[in-house]
């Protein structure tokens, strides 16, 4: 999770991916919505390591990102309109990103032997966090990448890898513009409540730091079932 804002109009993401094409979808144009396991062309990423998941045949890869700086700089995104979104369930904010443009970067500074000092310390988070200033330029390219339609106000500039599982703060492939959910009284995101469940069960050492990781850049619809279930 990363800056959001949440305004009080909120946007209703509604949607269905018919057999071979996507349906028309409220804040997710045609050219920006594709079944789940279809990519688009979009910024190559480098590999360190493959996650798969039990609801989707996309490969993630993993990168090694350059980890928390002193002195963030606003990086680059993928060129406008090259980012595809993966719809399951648009109503419920199930929509995965583009798994070329945002496969997901860990950060080198937390490893199973720094947990204690970093994800599982109070206030780690907030520490290595880019500043709005950063942020708020990616955010704009990244929504122009993803070709969203909708609100911008709405959609949550998104660490896929969360900074809680040792997502890296920074490198644009691990951000992206995560379109929420929402209702007429309530403004949601599910990926949240994942994300801080695997960040417990991580600290607590139920499960590997690197489970959470492929799991959450995988899937995060899945991400809890494919780490009980040890795939």
């Amino acid at each position: 999770m990363t800056n959001r804002t949440r305004p009080l109009a909120l946007l209703a993401l509604t949607g269905a991916l018919l057999s071979g094409c996507a349906a028309a979808t409220t804040g997710l144009p045609l050219s920006a919505a594709t079944q789940p396991g279809t990519t688009q062309p979009g910024t190559a990423p480098s590999a360190s390591a493959t996650a798969t998941g039990p609801s989707t045949s996309v490969t993630t890869t993993i990168a090694i990102g350059p980890g928390p700086s002193g002195h963030y700089t606003v990086q680059p995104q993928p060129a406008p309109g090259t980012c595809h979104y993966r719809v399951l369930d648009a109503a419920a904010g199930k929509v995965l990103p583009d798994p070329t443009c945002t496969p997901g970067a860990i950060s080198p500074t937390v490893t199973p032997a720094t947990l204690a000092t970093t994800i599982c310390r109070s206030g780690y988070t907030a520490s290595i966090r880019p500043p709005t200033a950063i942020t708020r330029r990616e955010k704009a390219a990244s929504v122009a990448a993803y070709a969203y339609a909708g609100n911008p106000h709405v959609v949550e500039y998104d660490h896929l890898i969360s900074l809680e599982l040792g997502g890296d703060p920074n490198d644009p492939r691990n951000l992206w513009p995560e379109p929420n959910a929402a209702t007429a009284s309530s403004f949601t995101n599910a990926k949240d409540a994942v994300e801080s469940r695997l960040h417990a069960l991580v600290c607590r050492g139920a499960i590997t730091l690197t489970a959470a990781q492929r799991a959450i850049a995988t899937d995060w619809t899945t991400a809890l079932a494919a780490v009980s279930t040890g795939t």
